[in-house]
């Protein structure tokens, strides 16, 4: 690895070293010992005890190639997640990644095939999830190679000296101008929706009162998405930096201005980000990015994360949907077994995918069409009379469903597009994007100042991957680009010989 600059002296970052890359010597026992003695029961109950007792539950699924190719992918992935998890360093992309393929592209589409339901149906032949699963099985392997690649070549430093060549920091000035335009676009989402007391209702009211609101238009969704979209990511946003700047500079936390804006800023997140008025996924994309921002060096929350993640996952998740409906439209989960919800709730990714290789057989690929769409969301239908629709939206519309808001995850969308062979050189061009942007946030978090801004977009992205791997794209590039607004905001690029922006 190459060799890094020396922080700056006005940088308040807590001793670089050892304790910078999570090795506390500090105390007692060290992790190196612990996670020997964790690394045997932990593999064991990841790899070989979880699939067991699913395999072990009645139901009337057939054991043929479909069945043992998704335990494998199970087993492979809970071996990668263990990886992740008894790790010396962080990596918060690829450990979000394997939580997210053992969770909902393996245990729950394992326990599927066990019980034999799922939550949407298979139209085409059995073949067609054989392949969905191999499919699934040769990304990850993908994935896998473009991490190794990317580990075995040296990190690069922005050349120093030169304004407007140093790291991505955050300007102070304009980030009190980000907090500015959090209480506007949030005070106005608020007023629009009819005051506080309805974001804790159910997210159905708010959708409603939205409509209501006159802001979306006809048939698009647009308006809404834009009122939803700024009224909640610029509040996140601003809480993650005023959180990050509390947590590594002693100055902020003496300022009085400082620690008011972040308690105002956690107030309106409680608001708009809170897991009542909001999608699941949201606010998963919420708890992660605040936990790893707010705890930047610490390997036991990294830990915590990714261990806890699983269970709640697979025992919280598939009732976390309470407040989707008000309380006539619920329909509670009614079941004698804790696996039988991820055979008949949320976890449809596996199936969509097999339904989608049975879309393309009658249809053909669309050779980049639907992700031309999802990056160009923001062109209107008005513009654009051909503009595609989410993939989910067009496979369940093939298949004479009701409910059209299907997951098509990332395999999917790749697959749809650009076949088996665009699919796998995808996969591995995110595998090594996700280890460079690791590696780049293990050293950022340790020598960056308080307004290093790779230290908060990375546990953003991090959090916001359970989205993007979950599908459709088209569906979840709003967010993402009204964040990019908010970054170029308040982002510097200032050189190192320059006046640092805090």
């Amino acid at each position: 690895m190459t060799s890094v600059h020396r922080a700056e002296p006005s940088a308040p970052v807590p001793e670089p070293g050892p304790r910078g890359r999570d090795r506390p010597s500090a105390k007692p026992m060290s992790w190196a010992m612990l996670s020997r003695a964790l690394a045997v029961p932990l593999i064991l109950a990841l790899v070989c005890f979880l699939p067991a007792v699913i395999a072990a539950q009645p139901g009337t699924g057939a054991r043929d190639t479909a069945y043992w190719l998704q335990l494998v992918l199970t087993c492979y992935a809970g071996a990668r997640l263990a990886t992740m998890i008894l790790s010396t360093r962080r990596r918060l992309l690829q450990g979000v990644f394997w939580m997210f393929v053992y969770i909902a592209m393996g245990v729950a589409p394992f326990a599927q095939a066990v019980i034999g339901q799922t939550p949407t149906p298979l139209i085409g032949p059995r073949s067609d999830l054989v392949t969905a699963v191999a499919l699934v099985l040769v990304g990850c392997a993908a994935f896998d190679l473009g991490a190794l690649l990317a580990s075995r070549r040296p990190l690069r430093e922005r050349p120093a000296g030169r304004a407007g060549n140093g790291p991505a920091t955050v300007h102070r000035g304009r980030l009190g101008l980000l907090v500015l335009l959090a209480l506007v676009a949030s005070g106005y989402y608020v007023l629009k929706v009819g005051g506080p007391a309805v974001f804790f209702t159910s997210r159905q009211e708010i959708s409603d009162s939205v409509a209501a609101s006159g802001v979306a238009s006809g048939a698009s969704n647009v308006g809404s998405a834009f009122l939803k979209g700024f009224g909640t990511v610029p509040a996140l946003l601003a809480l993650l930096f005023c959180t990050r700047r509390l947590v590594t500079s002693r100055r902020a936390r003496r300022s009085p201005a400082t620690v008011l804006a972040w308690c105002v800023l956690a107030a309106l997140n409680v608001v708009v980000n809170n897991p009542v008025s909001n999608a699941r996924y949201w606010f998963l994309t919420v708890l992660v990015s605040l936990l790893f921002t707010a705890f930047p060096t610490s390997a036991a929350m990294y830990r915590s994360v990714l261990a806890l993640g699983v269970v709640g996952a697979l025992v919280l998740f598939p009732y976390a949907d309470r407040f989707r409906y008000d309380s006539a439209g619920y329909r509670p989960v009614e079941s004698s077994s804790v696996f039988e919800p991820l055979a008949t709730k949320d976890y449809d990714q596996t199936v969509m995918f097999a339904n989608t290789v049975t879309w393309v057989d009658t249809w053909g690929h669309t050779y980049g069409r639907q992700l031309a769409g999802s990056a160009l969301f923001f062109v209107p239908r008005s513009v654009w009379g051909g503009k595609p629709e989410d993939t989910g939206v067009r496979v369940g519309q093939w298949m004479g469903m009701n409910m059209t808001n299907l997951s098509a995850p990332l395999w999917t969308e790749f697959w749809v597009d650009f076949g088996a062979v665009g699919m796998t050189g995808a996969f591995a061009l995110i595998g090594y994007a996700a280890a460079r942007t690791d590696r780049r946030y293990a050293r950022a978090v340790s020598r960056a100042g308080p307004g290093g801004v790779t230290a908060v977009v990375v546990p953003l992205i991090a959090g916001y991957t359970f989205i993007l791997l979950r599908g459709p794209l088209l569906q979840a590039m709003g967010k993402p680009a009204i964040a990019l607004l908010c970054l170029l905001l308040v982002t510097s690029f200032r050189g190192r010989s320059g006046r640092d922006p805090y």
